[in-house]
């Protein structure tokens, strides 16, 4: 019998053949232009090869003043669609679906990628390496816009979809957030005008795209930090999304910096996996949408067990996959039944100039059953 992890599904118009994702991933794989470079193209070759049925990108940054840090790919221009369309094809080449990430990263940008940080409302908490001011009234339609038309480009450049990061504290989740966002106008208050800003994007998304280009987001449902956002508001945004045209929700968590609980270290039993389930669960009951889990999946009894009880459609995988491209085609072959993957987080470490990549020493991978 087949594994339900090997069956195909839909995000909209978009059929998938299997239910595995590839997380998006800060490769830190571009040039100080953003354009991507040959080391990212080998790496979405070896995912595609490896099996996995859908590719989201790392996260581009829409603006310039939005790059998050060095080396991260870009989506700001035109002149940059030629290099984004040549990663497409790599994808496409060997019959993949790859799906580009949206972001501004707000008061998470680094310093030695733009000189200034912005945010919803004045900010300078101690997860922070620096503090971020308040976007002006002029600036906001601006950032929407810079939305719709890195989307235009994602399409242009031939890519099966675009998922809008309101996730691990960028820009869209500084707006969602009661911490970030203090903003006494339509763009701040409760959680319904918090919302507004994700709104406005997604209009100017629809506008650029058209209603027929799969549309998926990546939500923070929790910001993991003292007055932030709780599961008990984010299940709201969770109910609004199909009716703002979204396809498909990923579910994460953690507002970023020191403070980070999306990649939580050190999984070892069965028990410690998907730490995002409880988020899914609050979710699952009031979206018909295809919800993909991330968190901490590391097992194949696991994965089965989230797909068929129905708490989620999707098995998003974003450190198992650094360390072993190809699990994908070791699930399906039965030649693994668990990722090697010991969530170190030493793969996180990418200021060697060499981009993201498993840094554990394998010969001391342990495979926990």
């Amino acid at each position: 019998m087949t594994s339900i992890l090997f069956s195909s599904k839909n995000i909209g118009t978009l059929e998938l053949p299997n239910r595995l994702v590839r997380s998006a991933t800060a490769e830190r794989m571009a040039d100080p232009q953003g354009r991507p470079l040959p080391p990212l193209e080998r790496l979405y070759e070896k995912l595609v090869q490896g099996g996995v049925g859908l590719i989201i990108t790392g996260h581009m940054y829409i603006h310039p003043s939005g790059k998050a840090h060095p080396e991260m790919t870009g989506v700001y221009s035109d002149d940059l669609i030629p290099n984004l369309a040549r990663l497409a094809d790599v994808v496409h080449k060997y019959g993949g679906k790859v799906v580009a990430q949206i972001n501004h990263g707000g008061m998470q940008c680094s310093q030695s990628s733009v000189a200034e940080t912005i945010a919803p409302s004045d900010v300078n908490e101690a997860f922070l390496s620096r503090p971020a001011r308040a976007m002006t009234d002029d600036e906001i339609p601006q950032i929407i816009q810079a939305y719709g038309d890195a989307a235009l480009r994602v399409k242009q450049a031939g890519y099966d979809g675009v998922q809008v990061h309101a996730a691990h504290g960028y820009l869209v989740n500084q707006f969602l957030s009661p911490l970030v966002n203090q903003r006494d106008d339509r763009w701040g208050g409760d959680i319904k005008k918090r919302m507004q800003f994700l709104r406005e994007i997604i209009r100017s998304v629809r506008k650029a795209v058209g209603p027929s280009f799969p549309m998926l987001i990546k939500l923070g449902m929790k910001d993991g930090v003292e007055g932030g956002l709780l599961p008990q508001e984010s299940v709201h945004v969770v109910a609004s999304l199909a009716e703002m045209g979204f396809d498909a929700l990923e579910i994460s968590g953690g507002i970023g910096g020191k403070t980070v609980i999306n990649s939580k270290k050190g999984i070892r039993k069965e028990s410690e996996e998907a730490y995002f389930l409880p988020f899914a669960k609050v979710a699952r009951p009031v979206t018909q949408l295809p919800i993909m889990l991330v968190g901490g999946l590391r097992s194949k009894k696991v994965m089965e067990r989230v797909l068929s009880e129905g708490h989620a459609d999707f098995i998003s995988l974003c450190r198992p996959l650094i360390t072993e491209p190809d699990l994908p085609n070791l699930m399906k072959t039965g030649r693994k039944d668990k990722s090697r993957c010991l969530s170190a987080n030493n793969c996180w470490r990418t200021t060697d100039g060499e981009g993201i990549a498993c840094k554990c020493p394998h010969e001391r991978v342990q495979i926990q059953r």
